[in-house]
């Protein structure tokens, strides 16, 4: 048969049509042809989705074999084998906002229900410590130096005349909106102790140590008890968060409960009231302090909390409270996916000198890196590894932690929720004493390509719409809605 001409020319024409356009895409939308022309793709877009959109997935190769310890029978067997690439994508875990959304929530979701479980009770916490004296208590660093701060259009920055010691102005009859970036900075870089700044943080989980003895004392002082005898009249407990201001300083929230000597699951004596308590943790927080290690040349600092202090009682759900039991568990799990990336720094550690000078960060935060770095090298404040934490700036602690009695733990709740899991999945109800499990899992990568992170994203942003549609809908049901959303908004002011 004579071939048609024509139709050898379209099909060339077509060919070059093809190899034109597909030289005009970008380097994402062709790795987005080479991703859903894998034979497994659908699987993997189940996997991302089971794992909530997460942005930093880590994949996994292996096997687990469940059998009856008395038999040997197999009772469930799972293999990669047979997924796409022979993987199994799961959560990074990241608490870091700036890291992982998808996995920051799912860790401030479970820090709102481990502080509320504290205030209200459930999580294996008796119900009635809603009736236990509790308080929100903030704690702050002290001033290191004038910053610009955010003020409203009557209101100047820092009304100051004159000139300070390096011949800068004093101060600053500007005003800035909260979003302004130069608000947090110093107005004198030279007149900012930045020394101090990054040895009350390196000391700021000791003072907080600290105080909580104090508060032991005073206790013991205001009802007449040997400091020795107070754990058989009440314990404390208490849970707290880390927040970075925009100056770069750290602020401690704390909810603080006062229970029975034998823990949530007793009252307290008669003669602690919350009032009482407030004034405890008041004169404690204002007469503590302690002591960096002498250094020459630099001498010995004390290390004390700032003058601003604030301590409110904790109410049950009411019209009109601010300080409820909810909005409190919301407003510390709001700051618990945050880290000093939120006040221009950095997440990740610093090992050298010239890395502090090519950081993308502001010339503040900059100046609190050298510092940490400076006084990192001398021998006398060596066990305050100062280098090791430059990039939160000195502050050594995690960002919550709590006492072992306030409420369930991280680990307890993720159980929880694996087992909700496996219950979908329709495989629990396995006994483990009656059971042995066999596993064998290894690394194989993490992360996502460009196009498997654009797809990522899509799917957490149409979980999280769904999310708040299901939670409007809620709120209308019930007439309001003291969650979580709503109570996470609450401004520090109000609280």
């Amino acid at each position: 048969m004579t071939p048609n001409v024509w139709d050898n020319e379209h099909a060339r024409r077509s060919a070059l049509e093809l190899a034109e356009r597909l030289r005009t895409l970008t380097t994402t939308e062709r790795d987005l042809l080479r991703l859903v022309r894998e034979p497994g793709f659908r699987r993997w877009l189940e996997q991302i989705h089971n794992i909530g959109g997460c942005a930093h997935p880590v994949y996994l190769s292996g096997r687990t074999t469940t059998r009856d310890a008395a038999t040997g029978a197999v009772l469930r067997t799972y293999d990669t084998a047979t997924e796409p690439r022979g993987t199994l994508a799961v959560r990074c875990g990241n608490r870091r906002e700036s890291r992982c959304e998808p996995c920051s929530r799912l860790h401030a979701g479970d820090t709102f229900h481990l502080v509320r479980a504290g205030l209200v009770g459930g999580k294996t916490v008796p119900e009635w410590v809603a009736k236990h004296p509790r308080l929100f208590v903030t704690l702050t660093a002290p001033g290191f130096g004038a910053v610009h701060r955010a003020t409203s259009a009557q209101d100047p920055c820092r009304p100051r005349r004159g000139q300070c010691l390096h011949g800068r102005p004093a101060g600053c009859n500007l005003t800035h909106d909260e979003k302004d970036r130069i608000v947090g900075q110093p107005i004198c870089g030279a007149c900012y102790d930045y020394s101090a700044h990054v040895l009350w943080h390196a000391m700021a989980g000791k003072l907080w140590n600290r105080t909580c003895i104090n508060v032991r004392r005073h206790l013991a002082r205001a009802g007449g008890i040997k400091q020795r005898d107070l754990n058989g009249h009440l314990k404390m407990s208490f849970a707290k968060v880390a927040e970075f201001q925009k100056r770069g300083a750290v602020h401690l929230h704390a909810v603080i409960r006062v229970d029975g000597p034998e823990g949530p699951k007793t009252p307290p004596p008669e003669w602690v009231s919350s009032r009482l308590l407030s004034d405890v943790v008041s004169g404690a927080a204002e007469a503590t302090e302690v002591h960096t290690p002498y250094a020459p040349g630099l001498g010995e600092h004390s290390i004390a909390w700032g003058a601003q202090l604030e301590v409110h009682p904790i109410k049950r759900h009411s019209m009109g409270a601010t300080v409820t039991d909810s909005a409190v568990a919301a407003y510390v799990a709001k700051y618990v996916s945050k880290d000093v990336g939120a006040v221009g720094g950095i997440d990740h550690p610093i090992t050298s000198r010239e890395e502090i000078d090519l950081a993308p960060v502001t010339p503040h935060v900059k100046a609190l890196m050298a510092a940490c770095w400076r006084l990192g090298g001398l021998a006398a404040l060596a066990p305050l590894r100062l280098r090791l934490w430059t990039h939160t700036l000195g502050y050594r602690g995690h960002v919550l932690t709590k006492s072992r009695a306030y409420s369930t733990t991280y680990a307890a709740l993720e159980e929880v929720r694996a087992e909700f899991r496996r219950k979908s999945a329709g495989v629990a109800g396995l006994d483990e004493s009656e059971t042995v499990t066999d596993s064998a899992w290894r690394y194989v990568r993490s992360g996502h390509s460009l196009a498997e992170s654009e797809i990522a994203t899509g799917i957490a942003s149409d979980i999280a719409a769904i999310r708040e549609i299901a939670r409007e809908k809620s709120a209308e049901r019930v007439g309001g809605d003291d969650g979580w959303r709503n109570a996470s908004r609450e401004e520090k002011t109000s609280l």
